[in-house]
């Protein structure tokens, strides 16, 4: 890898804003009565430019919007959670053109029903959707030269629904194992194949077993640490081929509107590649509480 792609990866990485993993999760207060409901925006801008510099370096100009909107309610036994999370950044980068650094459409609905005053041990039920706005493109990757359409709106999207039980021993800690049915819809055919399709096929159904486990604690003043791992087992594929999400991030509020984050995320996903998918993010930005 030379350089200027070793650069170009870096200011990537560390120029854009991240929004919490956690907001995946819908994660409902035992004190809450009655609804509750945020809506957090945040954004950011950067710019680097070099011209003769001795240690070299890419010239670039990098934005990230990103809009988190929850929904809670609890009534005695039975709680509601509702969340939309979406995202998306672009940069400039010089020679390259623009470029996509995040893209992500979310909605969770979450259902719990809880058998025990402390909480411990509940019923849950989840509605689930995710895909994205904007193609996504694996640069440089054709043969002759020039990037491959990899994905866009709804190429992939999914779908997923799931019911079972949560053990919540503390505050900090949930484990979840259920029941879930997922569909994959690929509204460009073409794009069927990388994600376990066949050429020209826009659906699948999937049923299996899933699991969770969230862990989120302050580990120092102003600074929290967050963990979700989520897999999906299909019933009629081997085990080996499980599904798998883990999600960590730490947190620091400098003050009420400026916060510092270090993301990392670990995904598996047999459909798109055999290997690993990793991503990492070192971000600072600015976020407002809309109300």
């Amino acid at each position: 890898m030379n350089f200027k792609i070793k650069s170009t990866l870096s200011l990537i990485i560390a120029l854009f804003i991240a929004t919490s993993i956690s907001a995946q999760t819908v994660s409902i207060p035992d004190t809450l009565k009655g609804w509750e409901q945020q809506w957090v925006a945040s954004l950011n801008g950067s710019q680097a430019a070099y011209s003769n510099w001795s240690q070299g370096g890419v010239s670039s100009v990098s934005g990230t919007g990103s809009s988190v909107f929850t929904l809670l309610f609890r009534d005695g036994k039975f709680a509601y959670g509702f969340r939309t999370n979406l995202k998306y950044g672009q940069s400039r980068i010089n020679g390259d053109g623009v470029r996509k650094t995040d893209d992500l459409i979310s909605i969770r609905n979450r259902f719990t029903y809880t058998f025990e005053e402390d909480g411990t041990l509940s019923a849950y039920g989840v509605v689930g959707f995710k895909t994205q706005f904007d193609r996504g493109f694996n640069y440089d990757a054709k043969v002759a030269g020039g990037d491959s359409l990899i994905s866009n709106f709804m190429a992939p999207g999914y779908f997923n629904e799931g019911v079972g039980l949560a053990y919540a021993p503390t505050q900090n800690f949930i484990f979840e194992v259920g029941l879930g049915l997922k569909q994959t819809i690929i509204s460009d055919g073409d794009l069927a194949p990388n994600y376990g399709l066949n050429q020209g096929d826009n659906f699948r159904g999937e049923g299996g077993l899933t699991t969770g486990i969230n862990f989120e604690k302050a580990i120092a003043e102003n600074i929290l640490y967050s963990s979700n791992l989520e897999t999906f087992t299909n019933f009629l594929i081997p085990i080996s081929e499980t599904d798998v999400a883990w999600g960590n991030e730490l947190v620091g509020q400098i003050n009420n509107v400026v916060s510092a984050s270090f993301q990392f995320e670990l995904r598996y996903d047999n459909d798109f590649s055999s290997e690993v998918q990793l991503k990492q993010v070192l971000s600072a930005g600015v976020s407002v509480n809309l109300y």
